[in-house]
């Protein structure tokens, strides 16, 4: 057990309060004795507006459940459900047009397209890669995926370097470049050289041609000499594309003009995040989060890795240093924009106390600690620089309607007041991903209208809290068919419209969300291009190597055009329609269709996929892993997914679709299975056969079984629960 410090009223965790004192605070103008004086004063104002938040999200879900129970007797009319929602303030009432008034917001967030990475910032070596997944590697990321397809008479060496699979990267590259920098006249499959004279990029072509890049002014510099470059850099729609040369390399010494590799400016921002992705579930855990936050604000992160046999220590990329073709010094940033992804208003934590020893809520201490850490970036004391315009980017997930990121902003400014920072220094993203905020996403913005930076659709929990708040309407259909559903379609594009309408263009991040296949990059490639065609400005991706090959989706389409092509069409768009498309609730249309048999398959697919994520979160704290699905294809997982499988099973069990006994013997049929993909994991505990001792097991029945009545169908109360268990069993 922790040991606890008393101050103002509240018993403090020792690790944190031994972080906080002894790393965060020395470098920073803020007296130990007055930040915890403030740290009682923000939870004294804020914990009873936050649980009566969460006593109003209650009133309206049980509201919503009655009136369900009530409309079984008579034809559903969307118009009368409308009105429904409007009178128990569940819609709100929109007010006047808008334009957010955000300011000191870096170019990654207000002007640039491209790839943004989320990572669990428990793991300090994935916090790392996702920092330094700002420039990637185009050969490495094609030549180590499935977007180079081998053919069966190609050379294929058990070990070591393919030269025809390089090959074919080397032609996919070249073609790359003849797509996002063409030549005056040729094409770069034919260069064998690249020089600069006169202050231009010169390419020599295999007919003896010496020819320009059609546009001059893509060519930003180099490095090396002028004859010889080691290094050329240049741009594209924003993004930064470097042309790396060496002749004696093994790659160079098989390419005519000694290209080794294409270097893409990839992960423009990343969100580190301290809440799906994670399993934080004590103080340990939640200090264990800051700390790494601080390494990467402070610059000092660091991790040993072993590879192979031999040790390395991973850090931050510095700067990439260039000559201007003038001939004059440049650097671009070696790292991603850092955003931090706090936990929502729902969870508390066991880091700090009340005298009663209640948990306090974690999403305002999340605010206190990751602002003050944040202030390492801002005051200059760090070894590089997160945000060139002094903002702290905080991502705010699971807010349920205008009230909640109200209290949010009100939190922000309170903490900015505390900590001595200008106000709106902390720049907000508003999670697009709970109905509530969807219906009423127009006047969410409005609440944090001079901190807005960021939206973003997250299609797992959005499909998650449609499936809980309709619970009692009717059966769902199956998770598959969910995507074909209308309100799909009017949410991700209704998040673009309210952006746009309300100014984020220029000033904000438009987000989409995660490819959930990380071994599966030639469907990405045919895929994610929607993303920016759509008007986002970013779309999440789960490994550098995706953000590589997801960024030529930026060079392929002008998000800007696209945009100022959306907001000319919205003017004539019909939002009352897209509204009541939004709410239109996905129920199944025909039962007699769904055969028994389909019903056993959506089983089987919901519980294997349930069980092989709360198994390693449960057993192993791992809170985002690559798990097999039931045909083997590894999906990245999160409570999100989690949170969708286990609330559509328990809307089918509760309309009678399941048996409670057809799905415990699913879970331990499947909790075999489990065991068997992870076999190789020495780490692993099975579940089976001894279901009953089995924390991880449990926790899966409880999703089920007790997952209607869990506030908003979440997962965390659940896993949490079981996660702390499995410690304290562990500790006895």
């Amino acid at each position: 057990m922790n040991k606890r410090i008393e101050e103002h009223g509240y018993k403090i965790s020792d690790c944190l309060y031994e972080l906080v004192n002894t790393k965060v605070l020395p470098g920073l103008a803020i007296k130990q004795q007055d930040f915890w004086t403030s740290v009682a004063d923000v939870l004294n104002e804020f914990i009873p507006r936050n649980k009566a938040l969460l006593v109003f999200r209650d009133s309206l879900q049980t509201q919503i459940d009655n009136w369900h129970l009530d409309a079984k007797n008579r034809p559903f009319s969307q118009q009368k459900y409308q009105q429904f929602l409007k009178n128990i303030g569940y819609l709100v009432a929109e007010q006047e047009d808008f334009q957010i008034t955000t300011k000191d917001v870096d170019p990654e967030v207000a002007l640039l397209a491209g790839p943004q990475l989320v990572v669990p910032l428990m793991n300090a070596r994935f916090a790392l890669n996702a920092a330094n997944a700002r420039w990637g590697s185009l050969y490495d990321a094609l030549y180590g995926s499935d977007v180079i397809v081998d053919e069966p008479n190609d050379q294929n060496t058990s070990s070591g370097y393919n030269p025809v699979r390089g090959q074919k990267v080397q032609r996919f590259a070249r073609n790359f470049l003849d797509e996002t920098l063409p030549l005056s006249k040729g094409s770069h499959l034919d260069s064998c050289k690249y020089e600069i004279q006169d202050q231009q990029l010169v390419i020599e072509l295999s007919n003896g041609d010496h020819v320009s890049l059609k546009d001059t002014t893509q060519f930003v510099g180099f490095n090396g000499s002028m004859q010889e470059p080691e290094a050329i850099l240049c741009i594209h729609n924003g993004l930064h594309i470097e042309i790396q040369i060496d002749s004696n390399h093994v790659i160079g010494k098989s390419d005519a003009a000694g290209v080794k590799d294409l270097i893409l400016e990839s992960a423009l921002s990343t969100i580190q995040d301290c809440e799906d992705s994670i399993a934080a579930v004590d103080a340990l855990d939640k200090t264990a989060v800051y700390a790494n936050w601080l390494g990467l604000m402070k610059g000092d992160l660091a991790e040993t890795i072993t590879k192979g046999g031999k040790k390395s220590t991973r850090t931050l990329n510095s700067d990439r240093s260039y000559t201007t073709r003038e001939g004059k010094a440049m650097s671009l940033p070696g790292r991603s924009l850092q955003f931090i992804r706090n936990v929502g208003h729902l969870m508390t934590t066991d880091a700090i106390l009340t005298t009663d020893n209640e948990e306090v809520p974690e999403g305002i201490v999340d605010a206190l600690i990751t602002t003050l850490i944040g202030l390492h970036d801002l005051t200059g004391s760090s070894k590089y620089v997160n945000s060139k315009c002094g903002s702290i980017y905080i991502v705010k997930p699971k807010m349920h309607g205008p009230e909640e990121v109200q209290f949010t902003n009100d939190l922000f400014s309170r903490v900015e007041e505390c900590l001595g920072l200008a106000q709106n220094t902390i720049k907000m993203g508003i999670m697009d991903e709970e109905r509530r905020t969807s219906a009423n996403l127009k006047e969410c913005i409005r609440a944090a209208s001079a901190r807005v930076a960021f939206i973003n659709t997250g299609f797992l929990d959005r499909t998650g809290d449609e499936i809980h708040t309709s619970m009692l309407a009717g059966p769902m259909v199956p998770k598959e068919l969910m995507k074909n559903e209308s309100w799909i379609t009017a949410y991700e594009n209704r998040n673009v419209i309210i952006g746009l309408k309300a100014g984020l263009k220029g000033k904000a991040q438009i987000g989409k969300g995660m490819w959930a296949t990380p071994d599966e990059m030639a469907a990405m490639l045919n895929t994610k291009i929607g993303h920016p065609k759509s008007g986002a400005t970013c779309a999440w991706v789960p490994s550098p190597t995706a953000a590589t090959l997801h960024v030529m989706h930026y060079h392929q389409v002008n998000v800007s055009d696209v945009q100022d092509r959306i907001l000319l069409e919205a003017q004539s768009r019909d939002d009352n329609a897209q509204l009541s498309a939004l709410l239109t609730i996905p129920l199944l249309k025909n039962l007699e269709q769904l055969s028994e048999q389909a019903r056993q398959e959506e089983l089987d697919n919901n519980v294997q996929g349930l069980l092989g994520y709360v198994v390693r979160w449960v057993n192993q704290g791992v809170g985002c892993s690559k798990v097999p699905d039931i045909h083997n294809v590894g999906r990245m997982e999160d409570r999100a997914t989690l949170r969708i499988s286990s609330q559509h099973i328990c809307n089918w069990l509760h309309h009678g679709l399941l048996s409670a006994e057809q799905i415990k013997q699913t879970l331990q049929r499947m909790a075999v299975i489990v065991d068997q993909q992870n076999a190789q994991d020495n780490t692993y505990t099975n579940m089976a056969p001894n279901f009953d001792n089995s924390f991880a097991f449990q926790a899966a029945l409880g999703l089920i079984f007790e997952g209607e009545h869990q506030p908003s169908g979440y997962t965390e109360p659940l896993l949490h629960k079981m996660r702390k268990a499995l410690k304290l069993s562990i500790i006895d």
